[in-house]
């Protein structure tokens, strides 16, 4: 185990050489701070090997450091993930959006980690709030989906 972990962090030091897309799946922590903006299954390997073996990402949801916010939420996480989804599969989301049923829905169900249902229902009942011109862009949709799944 101590092998693998020291050619995890070996690896993502070596790939902190590149220059990456910025990608955060990982969550907040040591590993999430020293491999961000990598992207690719080795970066995010080393940065989770990193969050979980150090103790880094407890610390972090419970003091407020390391990248997580004070309410211990992951700082970008969840809905950064949303935004990369939708600005992806925008044509696809706003003709499921238009049914209320499809993958586009069911994936961002699984993304935000809440009953399709009630995503599916958002979608097609407020598809004009989050589709107001046929240039809407994957910020607004994003925010505007966001905003009325809180409600």
């Amino acid at each position: 185990m101590k092998r693998l972990y020291l050619a995890s962090v070996a690896l993502g030091a070596l790939m902190m050489a590149n220059s990456a897309n910025a990608y955060d799946a990982t969550g907040c922590g040591l590993g999430s701070m020293a491999w961000r903006g990598e992207s690719g299954i080795i970066p995010q390997l080393a940065a989770i090997t990193t969050n979980t073996s150090t103790g880094t990402q407890t610390f972090g949801i419970s003091s407020g450091t390391s990248g997580c916010d004070p309410n211990g939420r992951i700082t970008g996480g969840t809905q950064r993930m949303l935004y990369s989804f939708i600005e992806s599969n925008m044509e696809q989301y706003a003709l499921d959006a238009a049914k209320g049923e499809g993958e586009a829905i069911t994936t961002i169900a699984g993304i935000l980690n809440i009953d399709e249902e009630t995503v599916a229902k958002a979608s097609k009942q407020y598809f004009a709030e989050m589709f107001p011109h046929q240039d809407a862009d994957a910020v607004h949709v994003t925010v505007t989906l966001l905003n009325i799944l809180k409600a």
